[in-house]
Formats: structure tokens, sequence, C-alpha cells
């Protein structure tokens, strides 16, 4: 049982005793005290004033003196108003950090027996990876890590966006004006080659449509009449119509943008259980139609076309089948949820998009739910706020957009010449360097994009993400860094840091104190940011811990200090601290260097 466990325990005792009411201990809660007061933990009184029918002050002192009369965790107490702030002994701290120090499966909850997917990054084949990409990935691998400690078994899951009319309009201006370049014969990743033709396209369509105008069209119909325009439509036809001349050409781009995106998502630390191909998918659901009507779920119109009633549910009616039979997006998606099903037995479906589709997910989800899946409790939407960068929005038609490949390469080099400046790559080979640019860079990008809670949007700004000094990864890379050369030290000089080496140490000073504490509540991190899918919470309590963790550093000597239990209990805690920095920056797939 924790500390706070033991605490609440004899808080709802105190209640059944002095006031002869029963409040069970899980529906009691402690926070932090804040640091101007004494204290460890404080009990807020205002919400059980209704029957202790005293004043916030002298509930509080019942209570207090309960605790310290009852309870073997509890040294003293003090009331401000309606504040019951707590103080833990010492001894219980010892025995605190003693269990976590033993604990060998640090970060990982027990098996919940569930099966969750978490489908994230959804490329469109027609163009590179993008700073909107990066956060959804970073997202959706950071939540499945996440998922994993919290005991689930997890299936990181690809839908990829490999057919459409936008498919079609960089092969179009790929036969007007590739001339047969390939990805070698370039110079270009393939998924950067094929985004050059939907770029072309797009320049040469407006083109069209302007020269269409002069002649006397409306902007509408020049912009359906551009030959362009007709030719992508006729080339979808055909690549639906299996047309092998299409079908080769679809198969050979396709080819350079997936050698391209897995080159990316190496660089990027991404990876896949699973992937699913819309060119698969675009076909399936048709049957869930059918179904809904029989189960009336679903009605038809006079025109044919297929819909569902969501005004119940405060939506309002969704199209679910065209009248010429042909799927509309939401067709597909309910085929495959159905797939994903089939496919893993999952209990929980999480989907990372950006929230310009919680409209579509809101319908998707409450249809799945109408149609009694086994699953439609468990669908969830990830919605996430756009990334901006000090320069504004990012276009990819027009060709503005900002790169995720050059975005990652331009974070190492910012890495490169901010560590160089500051001189903490003395005595590395230039591969060890290399590596540290590296993971000082990656780490800046994610973590930044990580720290802000998924809903909101949010500004990028490189030059603040790659600081030293700061909420930002390499503040906390650098602080795991500081710890493994004093345990490197500690090594050299024989300093026995195992639980044997501090047995029997009474006394704990505050700044240690307070480590524990935080050290404590890692799980309780994991499991919130489980719960609310949000890796900001890590990302914070990373924060918390490693500015903690500096705090103590400053304020108490490690290897001068004269007593050897001392030292030793304070190079282990300092490997425990590294060994949290570590398994948390890992949920947000962010490696820690060794050395610094």
């Amino acid at each position: 049982m924790t500390i706070q466990e033991q605490i609440l325990e004899t808080i709802s005792k105190a209640f059944a005793q002095a006031f002869d009411h029963q409040v069970a201990p899980d529906t009691l809660a402690l926070q932090p005290t804040r640091k101007e007061f004494e204290g460890n933990y404080t009990f807020v009184l205002f919400p059980f004033l209704k029957f202790t029918k005293m004043k916030p002050e002298d509930s509080g002192e019942k209570i207090g003196q309960y605790l310290v009369e009852n309870c073997d965790a509890v040294s003293a107490y003090n009331v401000v108003k309606g504040f019951l702030n707590i103080s833990v002994n010492e001894q219980s701290w010892m025995a605190v950090f003693q269990a976590l120090y033993q604990n060998e499966q640090l970060g990982q909850l027990p098996p919940k027996n569930q099966k969750v997917m978490v489908e994230f990054s959804s490329p469109n084949t027609n163009k590179p990876l993008h700073l909107g990409h990066l956060r959804n990935n970073f997202l959706g691998f950071s939540v499945s890590e996440i998922l994993a400690a919290n005991g689930y078994e997890v299936i990181k899951a690809n839908l990829v966006n490999d057919r459409g009319i936008h498919i079609c309009k960089s092969m179009v201006a790929y036969l007007h004006f590739g001339n047969g370049e390939t990805p070698e014969s370039g110079g270009l990743k393939g998924d950067h080659l094929a985004g050059k033709y939907y770029v072309l396209f797009d320049k040469a369509y407006k083109k069209e449509i302007q020269e269409l105008i002069a002649k006397g069209l409306t902007e509408d119909d020049a912009k359906k009449q551009a030959p362009l325009m007709l030719e992508a439509q006729e080339m979808l036809r055909k690549w639906e119509a299996g047309d092998e001349e299409t079908v080769s050409l679809w198969q050979t781009m396709n080819s350079w943008v997936y050698e391209g995106f897995d080159a990316t998502y190496k660089k990027m630390g991404v990876s896949f259980d699973k992937f699913y191909y819309e060119s698969d998918t675009y076909l399936l659901g048709k049957n869930i139609v059918e179904e809904g009507l029989e189960k009336g779920v679903f009605f038809k119109k006079d025109n044919q076309s297929v819909w569902a009633d969501l005004t119940e549910e405060g939506l309002d009616e969704k199209l679910v089948l065209r009248g010429d039979g042909t799927s509309v997006y939401i067709t597909q998606d309910m085929g495959t949820a159905d797939l994903k099903y089939e496919d893993f037995k999952i209990n929980k479906s999480v989907y990372v998009v950006g929230n310009e589709q919680d409209y579509h997910f809101d319908v998707l989800f409450k249809i799945m739910r109408k149609l009694g899946r086994p699953y439609g409790e468990g669908l969830f939407h990830l919605s996430y706020g756009m990334v901006d960068l000090p320069t504004g929005k990012m276009k990819s038609r027009e060709g503005t957009v900002v790169d995720a490949d050059d975005l990652i390469q331009e974070m190492v080099n910012t890495a490169e010449s901010h560590t160089k400046e500051l001189g903490k790559i003395e005595g590395f080979s230039e591969e060890q360097a290399k590596e540290l640019y590296e993971m000082l860079g990656l780490g800046a990008l994610k973590y930044f994009l990580l720290k802000v809670d998924p809903k909101k949007r949010m500004l990028f700004n490189p030059q603040e993400s790659i600081e030293f000094q700061g909420n930002t990864g390499p503040f906390i890379q650098y602080s795991h860094a500081r710890i493994a050369s004093i345990l490197r030290k500690a090594k050299q000089i024989g300093l026995d840091y195992s639980a044997t080496g501090f047995e029997g140490l009474q006394q704990v000073e505050n700044a240690e104190k307070e480590l524990i504490i935080l050290l404590n509540d890692y799980e309780k991190k994991i499991a919130q940011a489980g719960e609310e899918l949000s890796p900001s919470v890590i990302a914070q309590y990373m924060f918390d811990l490693a500015k903690e963790y500096n705090r103590f550093y400053a304020e108490l000597p490690i290897f001068s200090e004269a007593d050897e239990k001392v030292r030793s209990f304070r190079v282990a805690l300092s490997a425990h601290v590294a060994k949290t920095l570590q398994s948390g920056m890992k949920l947000l797939g962010v490696k820690v260097p060794e050395k610094m």
C-alpha cells in the first residue's frame, strides 16, 4: 500500500469515528502541498464540512490528530483555513524509496488483457511527409508506447491513402513532364519525386484555368473543363477498371514513395505492426449499408441514396451510400473498422487524426454503436490541432509545405552548432558526436511537439525547442547525461549504491524527499496519460523531475559528503531518477544520451 493510500484509508476511518460518516477511501484525494507551506500532502476539507458540521479549522484539527495517532506514515500536520497539510515521517520515505529502487517493472503496469489498435500517420502517396505529419506520427507512436506501459496489447496501424484523384494528379503530371525521371536519375527521394509532380500539376492546372477564363468561361466551368483535370478523372476511371498501363504506373510511383516513407519513418524512430491500403479497402462497407437498412439504422431516399438519421444523437442526417451505388468516405471507414476487428479482435481503436475530421469521426462512431458492434464503445478519435511555424501556415499544393525530412535535418544541424558552441562534445569521436546531434535534434523536435496538449493548436519554434534550459527535450537529455556521469564516477571509486549500501539510513533531506515524492508519482502519471491519451502528461512530468533533480544536485553534495551511507543513498537516488527519465522519455519516443 502506498503512503497516499495509507493516509486516505486513515482519513476514511477518521470520518467514520469522529463524524459518524462513511466515506470510501477511493473517493478521497490528496494533492502535493504548496511549497510555501509545511507538509508533503494536502487534504482539502471544504467538500466535507456539510457533515462534519464544524469550522474548516476545527475539522482539520480533528482529522489531523487522528492521522498522527493512527497512521504510522504521518509525523505531523498543520491546518491553514480549509486545507489540512500532512507531513510524512522520514522512515516512511526511505521505505518508499527502497520499494521503488527494487522495482524491476519500473514504468510497466499490470496486463489489462485487452487489445487496442492505434491508427496513425495515414499519409497520401502523392507527397512527402510534412510538419503536420510529424505531430501525428509522434503522437501516435507515443500513445502506443503509453498504452503498452498501461498493460494493453497494442497494434500500431497505418492506413495509407494510396488511391484517388490526388494520386492521379501526380501521375498525369509525371506523364506530361516526367521524361522518364526516377529517384536515382533525379537525385530525389521517391516521396519527394511524387510531390514534385503534384506541385507541377497544380501550376499547369491553374494556368489552364486562366486560359479558359480568358476565353469567356466562368471560374467554376474552367476548373471542371481544364484538360489536365479531365485527364486525371479519366485516369482514376481507368485505374478503377484495372487498366494495365495505368495500374503499372501507379505501382511504380507508389513503390518510389514507400521507399521514401520508410527512410523518413526510420529517421523519425517510428514503426508499424500493420499497414492497410485504401486501394484494398475503398470498396468495403457496402455490405454494412445493407445490414443497416435491414436493422432500420439507415433509410433510403427517393433517389435511392442511403442515409443514417443521427438527429436523436444530436447530429443530422448523414449520407452513407450515393444513389448510383458508389461509396462515400464513411462507407469505406465502416468497412475498415470491421476489417480491423476481424483481423485482431480489438477492444479499443484509437484514430490519430487532425481536428478538421471531428465531425466525421463523431458520425462514424455513432453509426458503429447503433449497429451494435462489439468494439463500438472502444472507438476514440485522438483529435489534435494544427502546427504552425513562426512563418505561418503550410499548403502542399503550392509547394510551400514544411517538409519533414528537411525539418529533421535542420533540427540536427541546429543541435550540432548549439552543442559545439556550448562545448559539450569534448572527447567524442566523430561517430559519437553525429549520434548525439541526431539524438538531441530529434529529441528537441519530438518533445516540443508532444509537450503541448494534443487538442491545442500550437506554434513550433525550432530555435526555442533546442535550448538546454527550460521545458525542452535537450534540458531533460542533459540532466540524464549528468547523472550517467555521476554513476560512472561511483563505479570508478567502487561506491556501493545497491539497496544494501544505504540500508538503515533514517535522515532524509528536504530536496531528497521532494524527489522521492515525484518518483513515487511516475506510475500514476503513466495511468493518467493512458486514460487521457495525452503524452503531454508524461512530458510535463519529465520536466518536473529533471528540474527537481537539478535543484537537489545544486543543494546537496554527493561525492564530498562525509557519511558513506548518505553518499550511497544520493547516488542511488540519482540512478533511479536517470532510470525514470530514460523510461519516461522512451514513452515519448525520445532517446537519452549517456554522455554530453
